[in-house]
């Protein structure tokens, strides 16, 4: 049967997935120029807003800067940026002229960044000026954004004030729904981060998610306290809010829990999302007073929610935190949605029910067909009847590609294993790889284990995710030292330093194991599951 919300797919799917389609129209210039699009909030909270008739004439201008510096539809333009108004201005600006955004991580070192930039052949890189010096290479430029001494680099606001907003090389050019606009790495348990290219046309799924998932309104404040640098982030902390109109906060600050408290009592928030790591350094906060809130709604995503915090969240907040289940490459599918229609109780740790849009199923661990309810299986999206999917593969990797499909095409293998209860609610169990996720950011062990191999006392080495109570899972390291060589306390922070130096600061090893060897298969793979059991502690 045909609902509501099943035409609402379908109208969605219309208004995104068109050939004449340019994400800046869909974005910014549909709006009225004097709606606000968001409210910018400073770490001493001062605040002012961000109308979309100023994002319009803006990032105008400086996609007519990117086009006099030979960046064509199609190229790509990276960010080194944190939560700012010139984010969006340049996110706009690049999609204004076609061209194909690649976000990174600020937290990530110069060679994490270099690998992404070289693997995407990023034409330009625009980056704060803290971040300015890990941009090593010269074949790409490179444009500052605040007070910049940087040899060689352009200063944003001085490209904005070189150029016009009615200049002609400042329209909005149409890529179509199948046009790229943005291509993200993702981490995996072995090989390099893969490229995830994601499609304008994938801006339906993430409207969809803002509407019937959180719930969002028109009259609400929204604030998705997540990193844009991230999918979550990205998607619903800039591209679902501007998709909708709705007029979201943007918090120019790291976080921390005063903040936070602060902004949500202050600014009233009435839509909450957020990792769950955030939610439990809010409850670990005990100085916090927690009233004078106008929450009606509070979501959480990027890793596993557990009960105590759902409870907390009642208690403290004045409403539930609801878990919302998704991942990179289609965003999210399996949510205990806010929408009235969708509203339905779940049982008490379950992620919820698939969203319109998707189907998603638990097939048996053995063969492609569907589990029984409560069987633990394979969780799967079925591609026959999920319009919103929008992920076909990663880029320049069929072999990936395939791994993620079965033979047959039929299903997208999420990786990730649970079960599926006879009302419809799933379940997360576990990951099928080993990715870790650590306050909801996504780590690919091999990343670290190949910077932590680097040292020259180092012979091998494995990283797994041990449980933490603050961000769910934290990296412990396991080495195996060259022979003749000790472990000690000064060698486990050089490596700890290294890898903050290497790949990034928040991946580094909480605690590092020096051990006489790894226990693995007899065809060499490392069994991580042993790692994390009571075998080798």
């Amino acid at each position: 049967m045909t609902t509501d919300l099943d035409v609402r797919v379908r109208d969605l799917l219309e208004h995104y997935d068109r050939p004449a389609a340019c994400a800046a129209d869909l974005l910014c210039d549909r709006h009225p120029a004097e709606q606000i699009a968001f409210t910018v909030i400073e770490s001493d909270l001062r605040a002012y807003e961000l109308t979309y008739g100023e994002l319009r004439e803006r990032s105008a201008r400086f996609a007519a800067a990117l086009a006099d510096l030979g960046v064509q539809p199609g190229d790509r333009v990276a960010t080194l940026m944190g939560k700012s108004v010139e984010l969006v201005v340049a996110l706009l600006g690049i999609w204004r002229r076609g061209a194909v955004h690649v976000p990174l991580f600020t937290a990530f070192a110069p060679p994490a960044i270099e690998f992404r930039l070289t693997a995407s052949h990023a034409k330009v890189v625009v980056a704060d000026a803290d971040q300015a010096p890990k941009l090593t290479a010269t074949d790409y430029r490179t444009i500052v954004a605040g007070d910049a001494g940087t040899p060689g680099a352009l200063r944003f606001d001085d490209l904005l004030d070189g150029y016009r907003s009615d200049d002609p090389r400042a329209r909005s050019v149409a890529v179509g729904g199948d046009g790229l606009l943005v291509q993200l790495f993702t981490s995996g348990t072995t090989g390099t981060p893969k490229g995830v290219p994601i499609p304008v046309r994938a801006l339906a799924s993430f409207h969809a998610y803002q509407e019937f998932a959180l719930d969002v309104r028109a009259g609400d404040v929204y604030w998705n306290a997540a990193d844009p640098g991230w999918a979550y982030g990205l998607y619903y902390a800039i591209l679902a809010p501007l998709a909708t109109g709705v007029r979201s906060l943007l918090l120019h600050a790291g976080f921390s829990a005063p903040l936070t408290w602060e902004v949500l009592r202050r600014f009233g928030v009435t839509n909450f999302a957020a990792a769950p790591t955030v939610y439990r350094a809010l409850r670990a906060d005990t100085a916090a007073i927690a009233d004078g809130f106008a929450l009606r709604r509070a979501s959480s995503a990027g890793e596993p929610l557990t009960p105590d915090v759902v409870s907390w969240s009642q208690r403290a907040l004045g409403v539930p935190v609801r878990d919302h289940y998704g991942q990179t490459e289609h965003g999210m599918v399996i949510c205990h949605a806010w929408h009235p229609a969708l509203d339905v109780a779940v049982p008490l740790g379950s992620m919820g029910r698939q969203l319109p849009g998707w189907s998603c199923v638990v097939l048996a661990e053995d063969a492609d067909i569907e589990a029984a309810p409560g069987e633990v299986g394979r969780v799967a999206i079925d591609t026959h009847h999920s319009p919103l999917l929008w992920f076909l593969g990663y880029l320049d990797d069929p072999e990936r590609t395939a791994s993620r499909f079965t033979a047959d095409g039929r299903w997208y293998l999420t990786g990730d294993v649970g079960s599926r209860d006879a009302d419809g609610s799933f379940r997360f169990s576990s990951r099928d790889d080993d990715v870790i996720i650590m306050a909801g950011y996504r780590i690919g062990p091999f990343e670290v284990e190949s910077v932590l191999v680097l040292h020259d006392q180092v012979a091998e080495a494995a990283v797994v995710g041990m449980p933490d109570e603050l961000r769910g899972e934290v990296l412990e390291a396991f080495v195996v030292l060259r022979t003749g060589i000790e472990g000690s306390a000064e060698l486990a922070a050089e490596l700890q330093q290294l890898v903050k130096d290497k790949f990034a600061a928040h991946a580094y090893p909480r605690r590092v194991h020096f051990v006489a060897g790894l226990p693995k298969t007899p065809s060499g793979k490392v069994q991580r599951f042993v790692l994390r059991g009571k075998e080798i502690r």
